[in-house]
């Protein structure tokens, strides 16, 4: 069998010629970059001391240079022959300080790594004001890259600064240029590549890279596309770098897609755009289409490419355009969730924002219509889960089905036909109590409960609050204005005998209050704070007070796990009637 791949011997210096020059792919400079800077020192430590650093892997992309462009209008004049698969982030940083240009951190802001080195003892540091301050220290070692001074000039003028500070011997003096000359020499450090041939398919790649990698640290797919779609269109993937930035800083006055229940990634909106423009959900199918490979033949085509890209282009634009983005979120708040604190499931909501963009643009379904259409479908499979264990596939089996459908009234049918199948009586009397018996603070319901209290326009336990003003994401205080509380307190449980946590914190256990409320009640029983609070109410308040909270008469004299199994059936009660409630359009 033949090998898959050839070993290719560079230097730093070609390594970033070849990157300047497009051979190379780097897309990392435009993507937020993960290493600390203390990682980068000991990067550039190792390779001064001849380390070895290790091997770096790239990929043959298989398309012709000398006819093959980029997609876009800012599109590059050559799209780089070799994809890097591994070694991204070590290549980052070794561009980055040889080259002294910014990066871009995790939170999208724009940086530059600063790297000193002490020539004295050939110590490496992140430089710091401290160290700018001191005459021992190269503060910045990209200028000696920097081709502004020769090598010589440079030399000079850094030992004309440190005279001035104090005394140099000759021998000293002779020290110094050596170590900065080996400093400079750097760019002559030894890389040994692995190129995998352009046959090899996506999924070979993935496995040789978990193979050689001696972390074992699998490939992360999205990443994998989104090093293509940097390198077959750099615009595209920077709008959705731009629009993911923007969406995790509040804005004041201005348009912005920033909220309170994601702060998407770019593989995730891209996701989106490949649910839109393929009714795809399968990442994987992306591979092909960037690459302009046919699925049938195998073979690249710059033909099938273009129009392939047309499709992705006119998909992103959809999904990123805010006044989408919004119209979409408020069908969130209709279905009762307020923040990202009662999203169980991201994947579930950016499948909803795939159904969502599909019934508008596609089907064109009355806006009216299909917030709340969104809104129910969003709360059923949150819900239900019906997206975790294996979404993608899930997913695809939907998409599939909806490729029957021909007009605004069959999809409304079709997203309707799937609710009602997930919500069956079996369900809402038996698999939602199930659910319920549970002590996991991220149940998806015991966010559907709060969901349903916002829906219903419930107020808080023992308090003239609504729930859904205390949920506002927005108000921030030292204390939580509301505060899941132990309607049966664990410190009276304890006295019963009662001490597991699995028992104690059973979602049928708690309920919001207010936090000073749960203050005061502290461990106090059941039997004798109940009655105390319930006289601030009338009769009627405190009987709808007790249903919407799940709370059977006289629970307060149950014993604790017929309470239990009692309460779980009036939450799932009032979850369904919360949904009943959504699905009548006001």
């Amino acid at each position: 069998m033949p090998t898959l791949f050839k070993e290719v011997s560079y230097s730093l210096a070609k390594l970033i010629e070849d990157i300047e020059m497009g051979e190379i792919g780097l897309p990392e400079i435009q993507r937020p970059f993960v290493w600390p800077n203390a990682k980068v020192r000991d990067l550039f430590d190792s390779m001064y001391r001849g380390f070895p650093v290790g091997y770096l892997l790239f990929w043959a992309n298989g398309i012709d240079n000398s006819t093959h462009r980029q997609i876009g209008e800012n599109a590059k004049q050559k799209t780089p022959r070799l994809l890097i698969v591994d070694g991204q982030q070590r290549l980052t940083s070794l561009f980055a300080v040889i080259k002294g240009i910014q990066i871009m951190r995790e939170d999208y802001s724009k940086d530059r790594i600063y790297i000193a080195f002490r020539p004295n003892d050939q110590k490496f540091e992140v430089a710091d004001a401290a160290v700018r301050r001191d005459p021992e220290f190269i503060s910045d070692i990209s200028q000696l890259w920097s081709g502004e001074l020769s090598r010589n000039r440079f030399v000079k003028d850094f030992i004309l600064r440190l005279r001035d500070s104090r005394s140099i011997s000759d021998e000293e003096e002779d020290e110094l240029i050596e170590h900065i000359d080996q400093l400079y020499d750097l760019q002559n450090y030894p890389f040994t590549a692995l190129e995998l041939s352009p046959s090899v398919g996506e999924e070979q790649v993935a496995d040789v890279f978990v193979r050689i990698n001696s972390e074992g640290t699998p490939l992360n797919q999205a990443d994998f596309i989104l090093t293509l779609m940097s390198v077959f269109w750099d615009e595209g993937r920077a709008e959705l770098e731009h629009f993911c930035h923007n969406a995790r800083q509040p804005s004041i006055g201005n348009a912005s897609p920033f909220n309170y229940f994601i702060q998407p990634d770019p593989d995730q909106l891209l996701r989106v755009s490949v649910g839109l423009g393929f009714h795809r959900a399968r990442l994987r199918h992306v591979y092909s289409i960037l690459r302009g490979k046919d699925l049938e033949t195998e073979q690249f085509s710059e033909e099938n490419r273009i129009k392939q890209f047309s499709v992705l282009q006119e998909a992103q634009a959809y999904t990123l355009e805010l006044q989408n983005w919004h119209e979409f979120l408020k069908a969130l708040i209709r279905a009762g969730y307020r923040s990202s604190k009662m999203i169980s499931s991201n994947m579930a909501l950016l499948y909803a924002y795939v159904f969502f963009l599909i019934g508008k643009r596609d089907y064109k379904v009355d806006s009216y219509v299909l917030r709340n259409l969104i809104a129910r479908w969003f709360f059923m499979t949150s819900l239900t889960g019906r997206y975790t264990g294996s979404p993608e596939t899930r997913m695809e089996q939907d998409l599939a089905e909806l490729r029957e459908i021909k007009d605004s009234d069959g999809f409304v049918q079709f997203i309707n036909r799937m609710i009602n199948n997930a919500f069956t009586e079996d369900y809402w009397n038996i698999n939602l109590p199930n659910a319920l018996a549970t002590s996991s603070s991220s149940s998806p319901a015991l966010f559907a409960h709060y969901a349903s209290l916002n829906i219903l326009g419930a107020k808080v336990l023992l308090s003239q609050m609504s729930v859904s003003d205390l949920l506002d994401p927005a108000v921030h205080s030292t204390k939580s204005a509301t505060e899941r509380h132990h309607v049966f307190p664990r410190g009276y449980l304890k006295t019963l005998g009662i001490t597991s946590l699995r028992d104690t914190n059973q979602i049928a256990n708690y309920a919001l209050v207010e936090w000073a409320d749960n203050i005061e009640i502290s461990d106090t029983p059941p039997s004798k704070y109940f009655p105390k609070y319930a006289k601030r109410f009338s009769t009627e308040e405190l009987q709808q007070m007790l249903y919407y909270h799940g709370l059977p008469n006289n629970w307060e004299t149950m014993t604790y796990f017929d309470f239990l199994e009692a309460r779980r059936k009036g939450i799932a009660n009032v979850i369904r009637d919360g949904f009943t409630k959504l699905g009548q359009l006001e």
